[in-house]
């Protein structure tokens, strides 16, 4: 065995000055290779699956591998979506850009950086956010599905370590450039640039040996993708008596959205390493990482609000019928909806109104890792030690503003808005909506471009900041057993302390009355007309493209001038409600601070087939979770302590039972702590009486995770692979989330407005306007949704098989000619979910709903559901055509996840019906093409979502009632490279 390790280790050395090996004592990494020892000499594309693959056979856990095929160049440009390429890997977007990870079904992961936990710049346990760093300065990753006792706790899917290049591995010196070019199809502004460069060297002294490399990258990202939303959770009954009344019963419209996300990103990373080897036996090392972005997001969104008081006059001119399937075996029938109609100006002119949003939140975040670090090896044992230190600082300053248009062909009455009569088309799978210009009291399009018809219905100002740290620091042990069977023993020692601070700074200001309400003349200098290409993405004609919204680019650039400039709108105009300056919000502070003493012990065996460890772990964490409340118009922080241990066992078994197959088992115990926020004890309210409102707990408990994975690996070729394995997950004490919902009357659906206590559930907000939920809109406080996190008292089971093929056919180059560079990469998942107690209830108008679509007597049929496990497809694959020859190198990845539920679903955070959404199945392709002009000059082209493939969701079931949608764009992305 020693001998085709031997071989492996060679090849991974020979191809390619990126890769990381470790020898386990100095003496390995000075033997000389055998005579007959094969070097694989490769480069390009095959060379990273290559050196993968191999690092993969000779790992002594199931772990998986992604190497760069050069300086900066991961097969993708963002590193979610580079993870995407592994086997049990999915990922989720934002505006079509991948910012979440699930690795076998879950977002519970953790994220390092050569081996140090990282920090993320909210409230997660998932470490840094993956657009925050660019793939540029990043040389290789691996995902630990299997850990062994020296793997930090902390993850139940996988842990991904992303690393740096090592100084003391470059066998030459390290120099290269890469300039490019990124546009977006649904983007405004034109092209964005993308610049990185790496240098790195190491040089013999009389002290020893020195290396240092130095990455940087800038680069800016302008992002768009477009979100219609249309609810109807709502019932018009056969025999209701109103005027739009049918011969069925039927879901009429409750309310339209056409949301535009924008968001525009800046950052700068630098990586930089130093290591000294002043003998052949020691070595020190230190590390700095520094991130530093700015995320502006400059969105709109166009409601047609109020609709649902017009239900009872609207008719619907077409209808389709909607199949809810069954939730936990419940049959919840079919029903009429709306599809094709006209909403009218209500008689007294009130609704439906036209509201405008400016959504413009910005997210600037810094974050640094440092780590410094010493090993030494004697003549049979290694001692390393490390201290490291993970932050993350994040702002994020905003100024939403809404504004009401005034429909000067309608009745204004006292309220600051009007109605405006709209025209919808839900069919063909589109979720469209637009002013019925040909209709009564319709405004013209010079109407809606007078400022002099807006007013000012809300203004919410933000400076929220988020502080996370973890300082850590570890000491570990090998020692070389000299046993037949047992080869060496690790133990180790590891303390971190980890604080979280979260601070809500802002002031909210809501207006429902003419006499409080500015109209645009008064600010007109902010305003700008909203954006006219919501039709980009799918050519609809139907859309509202003629508004006027507060200008997203002054807010970000000059947000002062915004806020003075509605300020002396209000005083000029003579309102009775000031808009004031930000202050902290009592109930959005949380302090929490954890320490953790982790001790491990892990012995590494080897005898004849098999190799492998055993081991265990023991972890005892302290937490004091600081919160603060309103008592009695008096400010009083609370703190709870809590404290947990646990230990957990691990093992790792691989057999080599030929020379091309490998065998393992695995089975280990882990833990997942609560997210920072879930422990807090503080809640946040908003002036919008529709999204629920999250609470924390203190005293959740972490997760326990037991995992089973046994696989096979057959290395049939060079640089070939056909792997299947399964897992099985019993999770203990999930985290999930329950909502809870007001009540609502049935006809009115008003809710409670007295409070300070909500009798028939939901939490007391006492800033949001009451609007439609109750018969005085323009006063605040109402019950709304109330959100929380909880265990389940009930295990939950993830079980899966995972597949996995790769090939190339450059053996065949005598026979193939050209045709020899193709190669292929694919793998399938299929993984499911079971078990747990935690459920969601259907809201009270959705209730009503399934108590026509059941054909039940009741007027409310209640029904609840186990949420199950969000972002978990069922079925998912990749496959990646690539051909590398003659200086070109292609390749074309498809990406396939099937129907999942998904709490992502626009610009709200309520559960429509009551229920998690279902994001149905979507594929993506992606593409690349680079050409070696010469050894230094390399040009290329990558392509991100070339089909501009579209996110639909649907609600209550996957095919059911689609409810929203999500248009993105294609990214395509130009540039050269130049290496000295």
């Amino acid at each position: 065995m020693g001998h085709k390790l031997s071989k492996i280790t060679l090849a991974m050395l020979s191809a390619t000055t990126l890769n990381f090996v470790t020898p386990v004592f100095a003496q390995v990494a000075q033997s000389e290779p055998d005579d007959d020892t094969e070097i694989i000499e490769v480069s390009g594309i095959r060379a990273s699956l290559t050196n993968a693959l191999a690092e993969k056979r000779s790992a002594s856990s199931l772990v998986e591998i992604i190497q760069a095929e050069d300086i900066g160049k991961l097969p993708d440009q963002n590193l979610a979506e580079v993870l995407e390429n592994i086997t049990g890997v999915q990922i989720t977007r934002s505006a079509g850009v991948g910012t979440g990870v699930q690795i076998r079904g879950t977002d519970a992961n953790r994220t390092e950086i050569n081996g140090v936990s990282t920090v993320g710049s909210g409230a997660g346990r998932s470490g840094i956010n993956f657009e925050d760093v660019s793939a540029s300065i990043i040389a290789g990753l691996e995902v630990t599905k299997a850990p062994v006792a020296k793997t930090i706790e902390g993850s139940v899917g996988g842990t991904i370590n992303l690393r740096t290049i090592r100084p003391l591995e470059l066998s030459e010196t390290l120099a290269s450039v890469r300039v490019q070019a990124e546009d977006s199809s649904l983007s405004t502004d034109g092209a964005t640039p993308r610049l990185s460069g790496t240098f790195g060297d190491n040089w013999e002294t009389d002290h020893g040996e020195f290396g240092v490399v130095f990455s940087a990258s800038y680069a800016e990202q302008d992002v768009t993708a477009f979100r219609p939303r249309a609810d109807r959770d709502n019932i018009v009954r056969s025999d209701s008596g109103l005027a739009s009344a049918q011969s069925f019963s039927y879901l009429p419209i409750q309310f339209l959205i056409q949301d535009y996300d924008n968001y525009e990103y800046e950052t700068v990373n630098f990586a930089g390493s130093f290591e000294w080897a002043p003998n052949s036996n020691t070595k020190f090392w230190f590390d700095a990482i520094v991130n530093d972005q700015d995320r502006r997001e400059e969105s709109s969104r166009v409601q047609a609000s109020g609709v649902s008081d017009l239900r009872g006059v609207s008719i619907p001119t077409e209808f389709e019928t909607v199949d809810f399937g069954s939730l936990d075996g419940v049959d919840l029938g079919d029903i009429q909806a709306a599809v094709k109609g006209v909403i009218p100006v209500d008689s007294d002119g009130l609704d439906p109104n036209l509201r405008l949003s400016s959504d413009t939140s910005s997210r600037k975040t810094k974050s640094k890792i440092f780590r410094l670090g010493g090993e030494y090896y004697g003549d049979n044992y290694k001692i390393s030690a490390e201290a490291s230190s993970s932050t993350s600082d994040s702002s994020t300053p905003r100024i939403d503003t809404t504004l009401n248009f005034l429909n000067p062909n309608a009745t204004i009455g006292s309220a600051n808005d009007n109605g405006t009569p709209f025209e919808y088309d839900l069919s063909g799978g589109s979720l469209a909506f637009g002013i019925a210009y040909d209709a009564a009291n319709a405004p013209t399009r010079a109407d809606l471009l007078n400022p002099a018809n807006y007013r000012l219905q809300a203004v919410a100002i933000a400076q929220n900041t988020n502080e996370n740290t973890e300082d850590a620091m570890r000491f570990d042990v090998t020692y070389d057993l000299n046993l037949s069977i047992f080869t060496t023993i690790d133990a180790g020692y590891r303390y971190n302390k980890t604080s979280s601070v979260s601070n809500v700074i802002g002031s909210n200001l809501s207006i429902s009355s003419l006499a409080d309400s500015p109209d645009g003349s008064l600010f007109s200098d902010i305003l700008t007309t909203g954006p006219d290409n919501f039709n980009a993405a799918d050519g609809r004609e139907l859309f509202v493209k003629d508004f006027l919204l507060v200008d997203p680019e002054i807010v970000a650039s000059d947000p002062d001038r915004v806020f003075e400039t509605l300020a002396s709108a209000i005083t000029t105009y003579g309102g009775s409600r000031q808009l004031s300056q930000p202050t902290s919000s009592v109930a959005g502070f949380y302090d929490i601070s954890e320490s953790t003493n982790a001790l491990y012990a892990q012995a590494n065996f080897e005898s004849g087939i098999f190799r492998g460890n055993v081991g265990l772990r023991y972890v005892k964490t302290d937490l004091d979770s600081t919160g603060t409340r309103s008592v009695n118009g008096d400010t009083v922080a609370e703190t709870t302590s809590s404290d947990y241990s646990f230990v957990l066992p691990r093992i790792n078994v691989s057999a080599d039972v030929t020379d091309d197959v490998v065998l393992r088992a695995a089975w280990g115990k882990d833990i997942r702590r609560p997210n920072f926020s879930d422990l807090s004890s503080s809640y946040t309210f908003s002036t919008s009486p529709n999204p629920a409102v999250s609470g924390g707990n203190p005293n959740l408990k972490p997760e326990l995770v037991t995992s089973f994975d046994i696989s096979a690996e057959w290395y049939f070729a060079e640089a070939a692979l056909v792997s299947i394995g399964y897992f099985h997950k019993t999770r203990e004490d999930v985290h999930v989330g329950q909502q809870v919902d007001p009540y609502s009357e049935p006809g009115t659906g008003y809710r409670d407005i007295v409070g300070p206590v909500c009798e028939q559930g939901g939490i007391w907000n006492p800033i949001a306007l009451i609007n439609v939920f109750g018969p005085v809109s323009s006063d605040t406080g109402v019950c709304v949704p109330f959100s929380s996190v909880i265990n389940d008292t009930k295990d939950t089971t993830q079980k899966g098989i995972e597949m996995a093929f790769q090939y190339d056919l450059s053996a065949f180059e005598s026979d193939l000619g050209w045709a020899s560079g193709f190669g292929v990469v694919a793998n399938y998942t299929i993984q499911e979910f079971s078990g747990g107690e935690a459920f969601n209830t259907s809201s009270s108008r959705a209730s009503q709903v399934f108590a026509a679509s059941t054909g039940s007597s009741d007027t409310s049929v209640t029904v609840t559901a186990v949420q199950g496990l969000l972002n978990l497809s069922e079925n998912a694959y990749n496959f990646t055509l690539y051909y590398e020859k003659f200086g070109l190198s292609a390749r074309m990845r498809y990406t396939w996840r099937e129907a999942f539920r998904s709490d992502d679903f626009g610009s709200t955070s309520s559960y429509p019906w009551g229920f998690p959404v279902i994001q149905e199945d979507r594929g993506q392709l992606n593409a690349s093409i680079s050409y070696d002009v010469n050894e230094q000059l390399n040009i290329g082209i990558e392509g991100v979502n070339l089909t501009e493939s579209e996110i639909t969701q649907s609600c209550v079931n996957e095919g059911a009632l689609l409810c929203f949608q999500g248009l993105t764009d294609r990214r395509i992305t130009v540039g050269a490279s130049y290496r000295f």
